[in-house]
């Protein structure tokens, strides 16, 4: 095999192996996990309608979350976080991201899990307790926001 080959194979197989796969769906049963739902609603931006739905809020142990935000039968936007990796997708795997480290800061979706934990929200965004069970959250920015409130 001649040197521009192989050097070209390696830099092949080491871009795949860089690449980060997506996460496997959250096994709530597992110990360890704590599971709340609701009712919220999400304005994606300043000029966006509000969209209401479920709100499904799981965190466990290892600090791992799930969040969902559903129009029963479709869910409209999941974010998870598991093992230092985090992965957001919308619309029923219509657009979707995942990545290692530290998640993006401009998805509320990985905003509210760090904010329902008593930790302060990266970047624009603010966090609000309206009433022991319901709270908001706003990134003064893009003027998105999302407030719900759970009841289990």
């Amino acid at each position: 095999m001649k040197h521009g080959a192989f050097l070209s194979l390696f830099l092949v197989v080491l871009a795949a192996g860089c690449r980060t796969p997506p996460l496997q769906p959250a096994d709530f049963s597992a110990p360890g996990w704590r599971v709340q739902q609701g009712q919220g609603v999400w304005k994606p931006s300043s000029n966006r309608p509000e969209l209401a739905g479920d709100l499904l809020f799981a965190t466990n142990v290892d600090g791992n979350f799930f969040v969902q935000f559903s129009k029963i039968p479709f869910p409209l936007a999941t974010a998870q976080m598991s093992g230092g990796r985090w992965q957001i997708e919308f619309g029923a795997d219509k657009f979707s991201w995942h990545g290692g480290g530290r998640p993006p800061d401009r998805f509320a979706w990985f905003q509210l899990p760090r904010a329902l934990l008593g930790e302060n929200p990266d970047g624009d965004w603010q966090f609000k307790n309206a009433t022991t069970n319901s709270w908001r959250l706003e990134n003064s920015r893009t003027g998105e926001t999302l407030e719900g409130e759970f009841f289990q």
